[in-house]
């Protein structure tokens, strides 16, 4: 039986949960989730996982916040005067908006706090700071 390796096109369906149980992301009814194995673009603790699974295998894993999104960052947390917020934007504590960077790329920020003078943006990824549990079964190792 061959198992995964680095470089392997692989497929896989997953369910991710929270530590309170809360379900955040599923390929539930979905097509499976299809990457490259050791190619960077899964989080390191869930591309570490599939490394040596089989096809048919199943496995729950946590992954630690350092393995995944990160801690989150006092430095991702934006202070924009209240007079710079467009008149036309109403902010409320829970609120997705959208920033550009300086390459005029979009980032998605929450606001985290609002009083008169101030409205505190998080820029962290909503999962920062969460230590993440994956069940994954490998369907496909291409």
């Amino acid at each position: 039986m061959s198992v995964a390796s680095k470089g392997n096109a692989v497929k896989v369906h997953y369910t991710g949960r929270l530590t309170d149980g809360t379900v955040f992301d599923s390929s539930e009814n979905r097509d499976p989730l299809g990457f490259t194995l050791g190619d960077g673009n899964m989080i390191k603790g869930f591309d570490a996982a599939v490394f040596g699974m089989g096809v048919g295998e199943e496995k729950s894993i946590t992954i630690p916040c350092v393995e995944a999104y990160g801690e989150k960052r006092e430095d991702m947390m934006l202070e924009i005067p209240r007079e710079q917020v467009p008149p036309h934007i109403n902010p409320e504590i829970g609120m997705e908006l959208s920033l550009q960077n300086q390459a005029g790329q979009p980032v998605p920020v929450k606001v985290a706090l609002v009083d008169e003078e101030k409205v505190t943006l998080d820029a962290n990824h909503p999962l920062a700071g969460q230590d993440l549990i994956f069940d994954i079964k490998l369907v496909e190792i291409g």
